[in-house]
């Protein structure tokens, strides 16, 4: 039945204005608005909707994950850009988690929705 459409994922955020300047200029992604709602254009043609609920709650899991080449680079970027990160258990003094499967250091947009930053290599 839908196979050929081209799915596309989303997930709420309280001010999309602050998303906006996080997304776009923080991250530096593009991003377009429109209805009040924002889109983030992520590499690969795959866009993400951002939308405004009045009773967000955060997502209490990774809702975007960035893939990159080596994660010490991307972690000293984002903390440069004032980016905190997650404490959880198991990660080392710089936020990243290194015991097991991939290397992967979390944060959060202003909404308080989980992202990962995500080591590929």
């Amino acid at each position: 039945m839908f196979e050929h459409v081209k799915a596309f994922s989303g997930f709420s955020v309280d001010d999309i204005p602050k998303a906006k300047e996080f997304y776009g200029t923080t991250l530096g992604l593009r991003v377009s608005e429109d209805h009040g709602m924002l889109t983030l254009h992520i590499a690969g043609g795959r866009d993400t909707l951002v939308y405004p609920k009045h009773d967000h709650t955060p997502a209490t899991f990774t809702i975007l994950n960035f893939p990159v080449d080596a994660i010490e680079p991307a972690v000293e970027r984002l903390l440069a850009a004032g980016i905190t990160f997650e404490a959880y258990d198991g990660v080392d003094d710089k936020g990243i988690f290194r015991r097991g499967g991939p290397n992967i250091a979390w944060f959060k947009d202003p909404a308080g929705n989980i992202l990962s930053v995500i080591e590929t290599n």
